[in-house]
């Protein structure tokens, strides 16, 4: 067989030496283990990169939304610094001993974002700290009346028997929702000094010093949350409650420029931002509720004094859940309904139906905005009830339209939104604006004009809340389709 050729060797020249061969030989094994560590190098350098653009987009949305929320910091390191003079100036540490840490912790743990949350963390461990110590006091005085065999039994007895009922007492909402922090510094406080009693002998000086460093503490926190840039819970509640209707209201305009104009298509609503803005109001009820709770705690300041309604908002936030529930349904009718069934032949009174239901959604955003506006500026609402009227009357014209004996197969999927509209703005389900708290008080109608002490002044829309914010979606798809 002929031997198949072999490949030609190439010879050194002359003028290479044996180093630079052996070097050339090993240089695309060089390349090879440099060439990943210098791209992992690279990649993480990269990731490392866009975590630090990122991080700064979240801390510049952070503050660009609420700018207060670096004040709070600010406020948060100055009550520390304040309070750790005790530790460092001698004179006054020697007066408190190693207790003045419990006052550097009152500070971390009970300062909060806003005035009402601090009041209510503060009072709370403080009068729990007073009540606590003295009980456990108590309870060592009481046990040394039964000698050294009997004195442990009995104090473990008198923690069981107050540990158990506090902890219960959790467990009644009242309780739950304001004093739940109370107690647990409440069971804390008499658990330690009850249990320590039997090994201290100075008991009565160190519950005299738990007590006055936890009164420091709270008083530093509340100093410079009332006094440094306060943020209170019940303005941020109040605002909140108005921008919840203005919420609405922008739906309902979207909604009339979007489905129900002359030369609106009713296509690709998912990507508008009217079609989403409603459900931050399906989200707000925790929000509200815990500033609500914390509303209760602040004092009278501004335009909001003492005694202040704070319950009607919780009553108007539950009555926008509501409005935002029926238009989430409108919603999804809308975006899952198949186009093609939404064809016409009747032309005339499908032009019928979309006049109506756009004045209905146009009628009811006046209203609204006009109510949001009242609520923020405290006064009467000038031109509400007309918007409400012309609502109605609309919503009623469309009823007697869609129930008269006509073929409405062919425009089922308008038929089913403007009933929809109607059963939005024509519902009159129970209304807690009728209940006494509502009727407590009579304040001037007078529109554009400021009524009496803010109790009074919240009585004045209780007629459009009646035809507007009360409104319920039957859910059983009740129409008025033949």
């Amino acid at each position: 067989m002929p031997s198949s050729p072999s490949k030609p060797r190439i010879k050194p020249s002359i003028y290479t030496t044996p180093m630079e061969v052996e070097v050339g030989s090993n240089t695309s094994a060089h390349k090879i283990g440099f060439s990943p560590w210098w791209s992992g190098l690279s990649s993480l350098v990269e990731r490392m990169k866009e975590m630090a653009v990122g991080l700064s987009k979240k801390v510049k949305k952070i503050v660009k939304d609420d700018p207060r929320r670096v004040a709070h910091c600010f406020k948060v390191g100055l009550a520390l610094t304040i309070v750790s003079i005790f530790y460092y100036v001698t004179p006054l540490y020697e007066g408190l001993g190693v207790s003045t840490m419990w006052a550097v912790l009152t500070v971390v743990v009970v300062m909060e974002y806003t005035v009402g949350g601090t009041l209510s963390k503060g009072l709370n461990r403080a009068f729990a700290t007073l009540l606590a110590g003295s009980l456990g006091v108590g309870a060592h005085q009481i046990a040394v009346l039964c000698g050294d065999k009997g004195e442990p039994i009995l104090l473990g007895l008198f923690v069981f028997t107050i540990a158990a009922g506090a902890t219960f007492s959790r467990f009644i909402p009242e309780i739950k929702a304001r004093y739940d922090y109370g107690v647990t510094i409440f069971i804390l406080t008499f658990s330690l000094v009850a249990v320590s009693s039997y090994r201290v002998e100075e008991l009565i000086q160190m519950a005299h010093q738990r007590v006055s460093t936890i009164a420091i503490g709270v008083a530093t926190c509340l100093g410079t949350t009332v006094f440094v840039f306060p943020v209170w819970a019940g303005e941020d509640l109040h605002k909140q409650v108005a921008n919840n209707l203005d919420k609405l209201a922008t739906f309902l305009e979207g909604l009339e420029a979007e489905c129900f104009g002359e030369k609106a298509r009713c296509e690709n609503l998912e990507s508008k931002s009217f079609f989403q803005v409603y459900k931050s109001v399906l989200n707000s009820k925790p929000s509200e509720d815990s500033l609500f709770n914390f509303a209760k705690w602040e004092p009278g300041h501004g335009q909001f004094g003492f005694r202040h309604p704070w319950k009607q908002y919780q009553k108007l936030g539950a009555l926008s859940r509501q409005c935002a529930s029926a238009m989430d349904t409108l919603s999804s009718y809308i975006t899952t309904f198949p186009k093609s069934q939404a064809t016409a032949t009747d032309v005339e009174l499908r032009l019928q139906i979309r006049a109506a239901c756009a004045e209905m959604s146009s009628e009811s955003a006046k209203a609204l905005r006009e109510l949001s506006s009242a609520i923020r500026t405290m006064t009467a609402p000038a031109s509400a009830n007309r918007h409400v009227a012309a609502s109605l009357e609309a919503a009623a014209n469309l009823r007697s339209a869609l129930s008269e004996d006509v073929a409405l197969s062919e425009i089922v999927h308008l038929a089913m939104i403007s009933s929809l509209l109607a059963e939005w703005c024509c519902a009159r389900p129970e209304s807690p604006v009728r209940s006494r708290s509502w009727r407590g008080s009579r304040a001037s109608s007078k529109p554009n004009r400021p009524a009496g002490p803010p109790l009074n002044r919240w009585t004045l829309g209780k007629n459009r809340l009646k035809w507007l914010l009360m409104l319920r979606l039957r859910t059983n798809k009740r129409s008025y389709i033949v």
